[in-house]
């Protein structure tokens, strides 16, 4: 069991670092055709993983509240939204659209890039961590399949990011070997977060539930405020639009089978 949760924390690590290491075969920005293909896909699973790992988990935890089940629910997945929502206000602000500044990026710009980039994966983090916290203590109906698809999903939008960390500072001259250190460093605190997470969440069984929901939430801000404007932008395309759906099949589709 141990096993399968250490390798479902380091997946978005791994996302991370691969965005990283664009550095020694790329020498611009992501294409817009791939990022529009890894926005739309990350985000349709994380939004399938969200309903039907989070929500409906949560929801049937709280069926002895009756029609006010939703209540505990509703107050986890604001609290979640609400803390994406301070967290973008209190850290520098860091889409996956390219710079209008263009490739050269000053040294100040992209330390505040890896510092944006790497706060930005501690919420990331913690919904591996709880998410994984309801499978191992069987709190909840979440399965194995559903909690490693949900990881992938966001090791897929931490690729970009990890290429936005990186190749700004290749830009600027320093060293391939360095910039990919820097650009996976900046996951890191993705799998550390999980796992402080995933321990904390067994003193908290009793509100899972809101747990859930807030997972759910902290995705939902994350898929509607970095991912579809990502998957949408350039000239009009369905592109998008169609791995999003593949996305949100794919990650329903191994969540019911594995169930």
């Amino acid at each position: 069991m141990w096993l399968n949760v250490a390798v479902g924390l380091l997946i978005p690590l791994l996302g991370t670092t691969l965005g990283a290491s664009c550095v020694f075969f790329m020498k611009n920005d992501l294409s817009e055709r791939l990022s529009r293909a890894l926005a739309g896909f990350a985000g349709g699973i994380m939004v399938s993983a969200s309903f039907f790992s989070l929500l409906l988990p949560a929801l049937d935890q709280t069926k002895e509240h009756g029609k006010l089940a939703f209540i505990p629910v509703g107050v986890g997945f604001f609290a979640g939204m609400l803390f994406l929502l301070l967290l973008d206000k209190l850290v520098p602000h860091v889409h996956l659209d390219r710079s209008e500044e263009g490739p050269k990026v000053g040294l100040k710009k992209t330390t505040k890039l890896f510092l944006a980039v790497t706060l930005h994966n501690l919420p990331e983090g913690m919904v591996v961590g709880i998410v994984f916290a309801g499978w191992i203590y069987g709190k909840s109906d979440i399965t194995l399949a559903g909690a490693m698809v949900l990881a992938v999903g966001i090791a897929l939008q931490n690729f970009p990011e990890g290429a936005v960390v990186s190749m700004p500072m290749r830009a600027e001259g320093m060293p391939k070997g360095k910039t990919f250190i820097f650009g996976m460093l900046s996951g890191v605190i993705e799998p550390v977060g999980a796992l402080m997470t995933a321990f904390a969440a067994s003193l908290f069984l009793p509100i899972m539930p809101y747990l859930l929901a807030f997972a759910a939430g902290a995705m939902f801000y994350v898929v509607v405020e970095e991912l579809v404007p990502e998957m949408a932008k350039g000239d009009h395309s369905n592109f998008g639009t169609v791995c999003f759906a593949v996305g949100f099949v794919l990650m329903m589709a191994l969540d019911i089978a594995f169930g």
